[in-house]
């Protein structure tokens, strides 16, 4: 099948790889949640050949990661998981959770599954990374991010660039503390937090 394409993954690959090369320098298994055309997994396991990168996604989605995958043939990844949020989630832990441009396209309701659920998922002390865009204090970080915002309601009313403040409530409620929040193009951000012991 011909791979899909996203713009945004060729964009924004550096700045998060700088990242996860901080944050999960000593992590081994890594579970993607949301892969969607499986770019990032395959860049960020190429770059980061000591951690195995399982890919998940929606069932629609799984043809087209599966496609990035074979041709790049890396040893650090295997064959995608179908995993819905809302649904069965796969069994084995991780000591690394990675999302990129997730969370504003789910409903808030599936965001919220999300954090209930991944304290059955992760290690102690494994650390989450989540890259997006967010609002702060119920306002919009940019121009652009409320113009996005706007796009994304036309398209689906369940879909918005979700407070940061909400989403850290959940992490917080599943057991998460902050590490960082860092400043990434674009007016993104990447969030980072550790599971406790």
């Amino acid at each position: 099948m011909e791979k899909p394409i996203a713009p945004s993954c060729e964009k924004n690959r550096e700045p998060i790889l700088e990242v996860l090369r901080e944050h999960f320098a000593d992590r081994r298994h890594v579970l993607e949640i949301g892969s969607g055309t499986g770019q990032h997994a395959i860049f960020f396991a190429e770059h980061l050949p000591h951690l195995r990168w399982q890919t998940s996604d929606r069932a629609e989605n799984l043809p087209g990661i599966t496609a990035w995958l074979q041709e790049a043939a890396l040893p650090n990844t295997v064959l995608p998981l179908e995993l819905d949020v809302t649904a069965a989630w796969p069994e084995q832990r991780h000591d690394a959770v990675f999302s990129a441009n997730t969370l504003h396209i789910m409903p808030w309701s599936a965001v919220e599954c999300l954090f209930a659920r991944l304290p059955d998922v992760l290690v102690a002390n494994a650390r989450l990374v989540i890259y997006g865009p967010f609002n702060y204090g119920g306002q919009f970080s940019s121009d652009s991010n409320a113009a996005f915002d706007r796009w994304l309601k036309e398209k689906a009313p369940h879909q918005g660039i979700r407070d940061f403040e909400r989403v850290h409530a959940l992490a917080q409620a599943a057991g998460l503390e902050l590490l960082e929040d860092r400043a990434m193009p674009s007016n993104n951000r990447c969030l980072v937090w550790q599971a406790s012991q």
